[in-house]
């Protein structure tokens, strides 16, 4: 250890001055000081870190499996991995894709119409605020065909009819067979016989194509 220097100042007293090496309990108190300090309690890792980290390394462990495994298992687990994930979200929400406007066939239902879903409920929506039935069991029913066309379930072509339609949707939907035939029925009324139609139809068919739209897009389409 060595001692403390002493300094004479201008007035002659002695000032004693820290020592320049500490001994060891003086060196303990100052590390334990310094380790207090927050900032070293901020730098830690945090549990969320370990966990990546983790994680990190047992993915880079599948690339480099040496002795245990031959070269390549590691990318081939990973790549098999994602492939099964892919497949099981394509099976239950199907393909995320939409068909592009341009795609869309310019005939609906014997006439011709280039309205989006989205522009069909606008317009039923604004019928419906008028009371004219018709025209907003109409649009909402185009509403349903379109939207299955759009997520590519069921290709609406040139000569579909409602009831060909709500037959080629009840083989997607199943549970919804019932009421897309009936919904087909309100249509034809509306649109081919001449019926006023009242808000009742329209709330169900505006519920039929509010119950699709939220349903997953299912495994085997009717195309």
């Amino acid at each position: 250890m060595i001692a403390a220097q002493t300094t004479a100042p201008r007035d002659g007293g002695a000032v004693v001055r820290a020592p320049l090496e500490p001994d060891a309990p003086g060196a303990r108190d100052l590390l334990s000081d310094e380790l207090s300090d927050p900032r070293y309690a901020e730098a830690l890792p945090n549990w969320f870190d370990l966990l990546s980290q983790r994680v990190l390394d047992w993915f880079l462990s599948l690339f480099d499996r040496g002795v245990a495994g031959p070269p390549g298992l590691g990318l081939v687990v990973v790549l098999l991995i994602i492939a099964a994930l892919i497949a099981v979200a394509v099976a239950v929400y199907g393909v995320p894709a939409r068909r592009r406007r341009s795609e869309l066939t310019e005939e609906l239902f014997g006439a011709r119409d280039r309205r989006t879903a989205r522009e069909l409920r606008r317009d039923a929506a604004s019928a419906a605020s008028r009371g004219d039935w018709a025209a907003a069991i109409a649009d909402r029913f185009r509403a349903i065909a379109r939207a299955l066309d759009e997520r590519t379930i069921v290709s609406v072509h040139p000569g579909t009819t409602g009831h060909g339609f709500a037959v080629m949707a009840g083989r997607a939907f199943p549970d919804q067979a019932p009421a897309l035939a009936e919904a087909a029925t309100t249509f034809d009324g509306v649109r081919y016989l001449g019926r006023s139609g009242d808000e009742a139809q329209y709330r169900a068919v505006a519920d039929l194509d509010e119950t699709l739209a939220a349903s997953p897009s299912p495994v085997g389409r009717a195309r």
